[in-house]
């Protein structure tokens, strides 16, 4: 599903809406409307783009279905991506055909300060997102629905990485006491039996993902490339098949992001504007390739130039995807011996 071009932002959509505890009043003849709503685990705040009204609605099943049956046929939500709170007004607003865009939060508190917003509450929310999708609609992609099972695979690698993050935690927070290090042991194993078993969750799913091709086969057959890696990359890449390597690298926030005014060449940093555990993921297959024949002479080629390790590895990485992404597309399986000499 792709965004609608217009000729420029609409005009301000002038509509009924009355305040209730559970839905906002619209009348359905009105012109298709601009929403933005903020998320919250309990209630979700709604503003139409051309009215100062907000309304507070449960984060519910029902009072989400209410509201939706309210707005007119054709609107447009917008809605920052909020860990899982906003799934349940996404997934339903889609099913009702509306055009639904999910804005990177950054993204929408930079918006916010250019627009000179004084404050930050629910309300002003809601209402610089309704903002955002009517003037800057033309340049996003709506959002579409993962389904079912690349949602799961998702879902598996994400509590994975939570899991890791928080292991390690409790692991550098007693690297310098031996009694509590000792005391900790069982627990720690019982972390590994838990990221074991989610492991091999994740490489079911990736079967699931993957029953009627080998893309997966293909990815891992790139030396560094894993069971978790791969899975992130299999999942990206179903996504966006049909777009270029290129979107595939800006996605993952593996884009080198420039920093030049005049005469003067910034250092490259990434953009980071993608999942952070899927680069993590990435910067580890990074790892593990600069230390196999088919990719350390590339690796050292580029600490060569100067690069620091990290910088390498990033270079690295990226090479990684658009290799994986090119034997995903092409059918094939890795070969070095096509590799260009570094």
């Amino acid at each position: 599903m792709q965004a609608t071009a217009a000729a420029g932002p609409p005009q301000p959509t002038h509509f009924h809406m009355t305040k209730t505890s559970q839905s906002t009043c619209v009348d359905p003849r009105a012109a298709p409307a601009v929403m933005g709503v903020d998320v919250a685990s309990m209630y979700l705040d709604a503003a139409a783009y051309g009215s100062s009204g907000v309304v507070r609605f449960a984060n519910t099943d029902g009072a989400v279905a209410k509201w939706l049956r309210a707005l007119p046929a054709g609107s447009i939500i917008a809605l920052e991506s909020t860990g899982r709170y906003h799934e349940r007004l996404a997934f339903a607003a889609h099913a009702k055909g509306f055009t639904v865009y999910l804005l990177n939060p950054r993204d929408v508190r930079h918006y916010a300060r250019a627009m000179g917003m004084r404050g930050k509450t629910d309300k002003l929310d809601a209402q610089i997102l309704a903002r955002y999708a009517a003037h800057e609609g033309t340049e996003l992609r709506a959002w579409v629905p993962p389904s079912p099972e690349l949602r799961r695979l998702e879902d598996l690698l994400r509590r994975r990485g939570t899991l890791v993050k928080h292991q390690g935690a409790i692991r550098q927070s007693l690297a310098d006491s031996t009694l509590l290090r000792a005391s900790a042991k069982p627990l720690m194993k019982e972390f590994t039996k838990l990221l074991d078993c989610i492991d091999q969750q994740i490489a079911q799913a990736a079967a699931e993902l993957n029953l009627d091709c080998e893309g997966f086969e293909r990815i891992t057959s790139v030396p560094g490339i894993g069971l978790l890696s791969g899975s992130a990359l299999l999942g990206v890449f179903q996504r966006l098949g049909e777009r270029s390597a290129d979107a595939v690298i800006a996605f993952l926030g593996l884009d080198p992001r420039p920093m030049d005014s005049g005469k003067k060449v910034g250092l490259r940093r990434l953009s980071k504007r993608g999942p952070a555990e899927w680069r993590r993921l990435l910067f580890n297959a990074a790892m593990s390739a600069s230390r196999t024949k088919a990719w350390s002479a590339t690796y050292e080629r580029e600490r060569a130039k100067g690069l620091p390790r990290t910088a390498a590895l990033n270079v690295l990485a990226r090479k990684l995807v658009r290799v994986a992404f090119g034997l995903f597309k092409s059918g094939q399986h890795f070969d070095s011996s096509k590799l260009a000499p570094p």
